[in-house]
């Protein structure tokens, strides 16, 4: 092998770019990672944070697997707290503040110090072809490889938008992606163009932060990274705040000035993040939250989370000054809007490689996404499934009950994605069963035979299902005897103390006599009276967690495990790769078209498909029935 041929190339550094990198690298493959600028490497050009809604499931995933994302943000984080934390545990997800110069560092490192990875700035400008593969050909150099993941992000074809003007250019000022998309096309790929924005960062020091609300980080009992025993959760501050009736009047008056309205966009930008313009015009509200976060630990810059914009500096000048707290602020980087080419989701497989190619995966942004963790989960998957396509194995294919990572990447190439999608708990129909806090049970064992999860990492993992199985041992064969003086001696466990504020006045004197599992569902004991029970004391706060879930929603978790089975069954259905839904017969027209187009994987893939009813995937089974021998 020479000096420009390798294993497998992947094109971008990004949060995709680097996940891909890692997992090709870490399975033993000679990876080349072109970066448009090193600089750019895990450059948080957005909001500097990490997880989020739903967000922070991806991240565990991405750990769970063996991804680097959830250990970068713990080693660079500067606050951290839960989401939702009065909700349930289906929906709470982590959330952390990071030090944006400090994450593009600890990532820069992490590549060059990674074995069988080959980090080089350069543009990619075009692929072609090959006898063995494709040649990615730079500006200067052609380099060569069987397999080629694209992790372009937003460069492609980029364009900055501010007003009036219009720059050719990537984000935060890097240079963008000139001839790519046209090497794409070639390939046979419909591109397409979807926007985003970003606010202004301003100067904190001419910022009144004591007009505005204090957000401290929260001492929890997990991070990010499985194997991270202590984090700093609470380095530094953040701010809530709120626009107002004069915000809005400037915004009203203004909004012509924007690319939308001036018509110099043809991006479309994403529904669930929309800029302050769109939210004035969308919603009749006399205030807008928003979030004042820190960019890093030495700068003053700060992240206006909640107000990004496209309006030209002059009128952004006037409309964040008519905040409360910000009267006398100075912008240190203008907001502003980025539109970029992408591919459609939908031509490519479950893999993440495109179909019909034999070796060019598909992984980020440049899949119609929008978030770092949407972008990093889809190159880890991109990266092992490269790596397998070498090694002539099957792909690991993440399905909707196993993982968010899953939902995600059947969402885009079963249904496609018209906007940049967004990863939201309301999108797993099992999202009870996916919860954060036991990622590693679900994807941990699939890392390790992958070959991502190291020693430490899978050890940790079977002392936690070990604790689990011994608990549940200890919850069927202890016994709870109770009765009017509430003595609990064959547990040593104080029910006046766990549970009595609990318990219906009329059963406070009555006898209980049962298995310590029956008394804690009766009498529905917290995760933290559990932890005060003698006999559970030396297992892990996890294992606990775990076992206090299954029992507080286990009705629940039933039911929806009857739901996953009922779908397994069409999932394990899979359908002939060759097949021509047109020589079927019985299928509807569009049906056919939807079918051929997207070649689904199984019948469980092909009945979420829009446009494909209930009766044609009757079909499709009868079908395959009268096929088997």
């Amino acid at each position: 092998m020479s000096d420009f041929e390798f294993d497998a190339i992947v094109i971008g550094a990004g949060h995709a770019g680097i996940e891909a990198g890692l997992a090709l690298s870490r399975l033993n493959k000679q990876t080349l990672v072109l970066a448009i600028s090193l600089e750019s490497i895990g450059f948080m050009a957005c909001n500097p944070s990490i997880g989020g809604t739903a967000k922070g499931h991806l991240v565990r995933e991405i750990d769970a697997l063996g991804g680097e994302m959830g250990r970068a943000a713990d080693k660079t984080l500067l606050q951290l707290r839960m989401l939702n934390s009065s909700k349930g545990f289906a929906v709470q997800s982590l959330r952390a503040q990071v030090d944006k110069y400090a994450y593009h560092r600890y990532m820069k490192s992490v590549l060059e110090k990674q074995p069988n990875l080959h980090l080089r700035q350069g543009e990619a400008a075009r692929i072609e072809k090959t006898e063995n593969g494709y040649k990615v050909r730079t500006k200067y150099l052609d380099y060569y490889a069987p397999a080629v993941v694209f992790c372009c992000g937003v460069y492609l074809n980029s364009k900055i938008l501010l007003g009036d003007k219009i720059e050719e250019k990537g984000p935060s000022g890097f240079m963008r992606s000139e001839e790519l998309s046209q090497s794409l096309t070639k390939l046979g790929l419909n591109l397409r163009r979807f926007k985003t924005g970003t606010p202004a960062r301003i100067k904190k020091s001419t910022i009144n932060l004591d007009v505005l609300e204090r957000q401290k980080g929260e001492k929890l009992d997990y991070s990010f990274y499985g194997l991270s025993n202590k984090v700093n959760y609470d380095k530094t501050e953040c701010y809530l705040g709120y626009t107002n009736a004069k915000t809005h009047e400037i915004i009203a008056e203004n909004i012509g000035q924007t690319p939308r309205k001036l018509g110099n966009t043809e991006g479309i930008g994403a529904r669930y993040c929309p800029s302050i313009e769109d939210k004035i015009e969308r919603f009749n509200r006399e205030k807008h939250q928003f979030f004042l976060e820190p960019e890093g630990e030495n700068t003053e810059e700060m992240y206006v989370q909640g107000i990004s914009t496209a309006l030209p500096p002059a009128v952004q000048f006037e409309m964040y000054r008519s905040i409360k707290g910000f009267e006398g602020c100075e912008i240190m980087r203008d907001a502003y809007a980025i539109e970029y080419d992408c591919v459609d989701p939908l031509e490519l497989t479950p893999a993440l490689m495109l179909r019909g190619s034999g070796g060019l995966f598909f992984a980020g942004q440049i899949n119609g996404t929008s978030g770092y963790e949407e972008a990093a989960a889809q190159g880890l998957i991109a990266g092992i499934n490269a790596a397998r396509y070498l090694d002539k194995k099957p792909p690991f294919v993440p399905t909707r009950d196993n993982s968010y990572i899953g939902v995600m990447i059947d969402d885009l190439v079963t249904k496609g994605t018209d906007e940049p999608y967004r990863m939201m708990t309301s999108r797993a129909e099992y999202r009870l069963a996916l919860r954060q806090d036991n990622a590693d049970l679900r994807l941990t064992a699939a890392g390790r035979e992958i070959g991502l999860v190291n020693n430490a990492r899978y050890k940790k993992y079977l002392k936690k299902v070990g604790d689990i199985e011994k608990i549940q041992t200890i919850l069927d064969a202890k016994i709870v005897v109770s009765g009017n003086n509430n003595s609990n001696t064959n547990n040593n466990f104080d029910r006046r103390k766990a549970v009595d504020d609990n318990v219906p006045a009329n059963e406070k004197n009555s006898a209980f006599k049962g298995s310590l599992r029956q008394y804690v569902k009766k009498y529905d004991v917290e995760l933290c009276d559990i932890r005060a029970i003698d006999c559970l004391k030396g297992f892990s706060t996890e294992a606990l967690r775990e076992i206090f879930i299954r029992l507080r929603y286990g009705g629940y978790l039933e039911r929806e495990n009857r739901l996953r089975r009922e779908q397994s069954r069409l999932e394990d259905m899979l359908l002939p790769e060759g097949v021509d839904y047109a020589a079927l017969g019985g299928l509807r027209i569009e049906a056919i078209e939807k079918l051929n187009k997207i070649r689904p994987r199984s019948v469980g893939q092909a009945s979420r498909i829009s446009g494909v009813t209930p009766a044609d995937i009757s079909v499709l089974i009868i079908r395959l029935k009268s096929e088997k021998p």
